[in-house]
């Protein structure tokens, strides 16, 4: 498989809100933690950018370790690659006695190897497979979802995962057809979808399936769910003066990125008071005004950018002792 399609999205930008932190010489060896590996673009960028620094690398899939293991060799002990999913920081850190780091980079959503890997099921442009299992070790796949999903269940996913405007329409149609046979592959499923649609709702935002396919993707790997408690845990994990850059791909993901760092930044002292204490004062300072996107150049080059949202922050306190 080459490496070469793939292409990190927004790297210079990431490294220039990391390298503060990273560039700064103190006693330690900075850690920065890249919690979405993938195939390691922007890792391999962070060993080669910040020489001194140590490297934690995460991830859910197992292939996607295996290759960045073999790109990320020439560094030998200063990448640590863990199989983890990126809410199992805080434990990850602990058992390598780590006990804060000075960057966290999350590049979110499906990585470039899976929309590629045809029998990962995640691309509906390629029939495949309906698995979309980020780690196919455990749980269970977009089939089983789409068969055994009461309809008000995949309704409320195709809502709130996809913003599918014709969930109603599209689920109907998938419970008459689960019962003839029941769903294996994805082009099935994406012709369903298609002949369910009125001619309006075909003419907008590219694939009609690409909505049903991300609720899929985001219900069969709790993507939602383990970032509510990565993205808190990734903050606690940082040193003072520590900073964090997050890449999202859609409105849900940024949203929960964008509630975090806004609460984090917040000053929380009851108004009226003429000196706000130590422990009403924010914890983190944005350094992004609202989400960056990629520039025009950028997407030309790399299709997959077009959706990319940056948002970083910097620790500047110490949580407050209770």
């Amino acid at each position: 498989m080459s490496q070469t399609r793939h292409v990190p999205v927004m790297l210079q930008r990431c490294l220039d809100l990391l390298a503060p932190a990273l560039e700064a010489s103190g006693p330690q060896q900075p850690v920065v933690v890249d919690c979405t590996l993938g195939l390691g673009g922007h890792s391999e960028a962070l060993l080669a950018a910040f020489p001194s620094a140590r490297l934690i690398a995460l991830d859910r899939d197992k292939e996607a370790l295996r290759l960045s293991g073999e790109r990320l060799a020439p560094y030998g002990d200063r990448a640590t690659l863990v199989h983890a999913v990126y809410d199992e920081l805080p434990e990850v850190l602990a058992r390598l006695g780590i006990p804060k780091v000075q960057g966290i980079l999350f590049d979110l959503g499906v990585s470039s190897m899976q929309l590629d890997e045809a029998d990962r099921g995640f691309a509906y442009a390629q029939d495949a497979p309906l698995d979309m299992r980020m780690d196919q070790t455990t749980g269970i796949g977009a089939a089983e979802v789409l068969n055994t999903y009461p309809p008000g269940e995949l309704v409320r996913i195709l809502r709130a995962y996809g913003e599918e405007k014709q969930a109603k329409r599209i689920v109907s149609a998938i419970v008459r057809e689960r019962e003839k046979e029941p769903f294996s592959n994805s082009a099935r499923l994406v012709e369903l979808i298609r002949d369910s649609l009125p001619q309006a709702a075909k003419r907008t935002g590219g694939n009609p399936a690409k909505r049903t396919f991300q609720a899929l993707r985001i219900e069969v790997n709790g993507e939602l769910t383990v970032l509510e408690r990565a993205i808190p845990a990734a903050v606690q994990s940082l040193a003072v003066g520590g900073r964090i850059a997050v890449l999202s791909y859609h409105s849900l993901e940024d949203r929960l990125v964008k509630q975090v760092f806004a609460a984090g930044a917040a000053n929380t002292a009851p108004p009226g008071l003429p000196v706000v204490p130590e422990r009403y004062q924010p914890r983190l300072k944005l350094l992004t005004r609202g989400a960056e996107l990629p520039t025009e150049e950028e997407v030309a080059e790399n299709r997959r950018a077009a959706p990319a949202r940056l948002r970083g922050a910097q620790r500047i306190r110490e949580e407050e002792k209770r």
